[in-house]
């Protein structure tokens, strides 16, 4: 669910207690490993760390007056959650990250990039610290730009023929045999 706080301030406060306190000691986390390219924000209704356009002016293809999208982290219905792209984008990085948090021996709950969450005690902090750190601003940004490029470079499939209508025989009248 999103929330329509403006600020990453106003964002925990409306949170409940141990939901606040369990998201801003990851927070706590991404502040300290963050290279000093990223920003902290409000993205997609959560907290959003995200490289600005100062340091990467295309911004996201998908909205270029957005910047780039690099983690989030919010609160759900029923669950926190955190998300990293830096993970969704490189498959090698996502295998250290699986496996380091397993032998963290925390459960991983993840789908493409989201790491969900009940509880602070379920997150490997020491995992995503140096998961962030191992992920410069520019780093990430040189993945991304491969990424895109090779993307558009696949070619495009259109929207699927349609066959050409069969003629039906007027009302009344019966199909002939061939002649």
């Amino acid at each position: 669910m999103q929330s329509k706080a403006t600020t990453v301030e106003q964002y925990l406060a409306g949170l409940p207690a141990d939901r606040r306190a369990a998201l801003q000691a990851v927070r706590d986390v991404f502040l300290k490993s963050l290279d000093k390219d990223y920003r902290e924000g409000i993205q997609y209704g959560m907290i959003g760390y995200y490289v600005p356009h100062s340091v990467f002016p295309d911004g996201y293809h998908c909205d270029p007056s957005i910047a780039l999208p690099f983690a989030g982290l919010a609160s759900q219905k029923n669950h926190m959650s955190l998300s990293l792209m830096c993970v969704y984008f490189d498959a090698d990085a996502k295998a250290k990250f699986c496996a380091a948090w397993a032998k963290a021996g925390k459960k991983l709950d993840m789908g493409a990039a989201c790491i969900r969450f009940k509880k602070l005690e379920d997150v490997a902090l020491d995992v995503l610290a140096n998961t962030i750190a191992s992920m410069p601003a520019r780093k990430y940004v040189e993945l991304y730009k491969t990424l895109r490029d090779a993307n558009s470079k696949r070619p495009v499939k259109g929207p699927p023929k349609k066959k050409a209508p069969t003629k039906k025989p007027a009302k009344g009248k019966k199909k002939t045999g061939g002649r």
